[in-house]
């Protein structure tokens, strides 16, 4: 991997981050995650239940690896239940780290601009490490960054879609104006999507339907992890210039003379 970043304080590696959702047997997840080699995985608190035998295996085992808990407030429409859900959250886990969410419409998923706003405003109040999910509004994001949010967490496209990313031109803005990491969310769909993402410049890339769903999730796991990381170098290798018309690879002027 290329490099390392922060949230907050914290140091990471791995620019992949992975959901704990939606796989077909834990072992199963087990895997993907491992094969993603991921360091921060998130856990909607209001779809896991920490009191029963499959939330207190899924800490255990995030845990055991050293894993980073990122608990988000997946599922909530209004910004009390957004705030309570992070309040519980962080007594429940131990930490100050909380994925932002606050839906806005229950088909597309996309988040609820004005409800964000005041939810994030209070929680980073609160002492949280508030990472935002957000259309991908460059005013937006730099709202939430002036309010002091750890990151901003613009989606690609609509949440599970495997659209890819559907406005690369507001991703590019969002990235060249941001003071804090950038971290893509929702929408990649396969390997190719995850690299042009990181191209754009993005610090990371959260994923969950995108890995879980697949065919075979640990292939798919793995898969992410390698366009990631290429993306990244080609991002900071940066790519030669767009052109209409062919250039030479091989121009005489560069050409040895062998004959002597």
């Amino acid at each position: 991997m290329s490099g390392s970043w922060k949230i907050g304080e914290q140091e990471f590696t791995s620019r992949l981050l992975v959901g704990s959702a939606k796989y077909p047997t834990p072992e199963i997840m087990e895997q993907a995650i491992i094969a993603s080699g991921a360091e921060i995985v998130t856990v909607a608190i209001r779809r896991v239940k920490l009191d029963e035998p499959s939330g207190i295996n899924l800490l255990d085992f995030l845990r055991k690896n050293k894993l980073t808990i990122m608990p988000n407030t997946a599922g909530c429409y209004t910004v009390k239940d957004a705030v309570l859900t992070a309040q519980l959250a962080r007594e429940a886990l131990e930490t100050n780290l909380v994925k932002l969410e606050v839906i806005g419409d229950e088909k597309t998923l996309f988040p609820d601009n004005e409800g964000l706003l005041i939810a994030a405003k209070e929680l980073v109040n609160d002492g949280f490490i508030v990472m935002p999910y957000c259309i991908d509004d460059p005013i937006v994001c730099r709202k939430l960054e002036d309010m002091g949010c750890a990151a901003v967490m613009p989606l690609a496209a609509p949440i599970g879609s495997g659209l890819g990313v559907r406005n690369p031109y507001n991703i590019r803005i969002i990235v060249e104006n941001a003071h804090v990491p950038v971290l893509l969310d929702a929408g990649v769909g396969t390997a190719s999507d995850a690299a042009f993402a990181m191209e754009l410049g993005v610090d990371a890339l959260l994923m969950q339907t995108a890995i879980a769903q697949a065919g075979d999730a640990v292939k798919m796991a793995h898969a992410m992890r390698q366009a990631t990381d290429a993306g990244r170098l080609a991002y900071e290798a940066g790519r030669i210039p767009k052109k209409l018309y062919a250039t030479a690879s091989s121009p005489i002027t560069d050409m040895i003379n062998v004959g002597g």
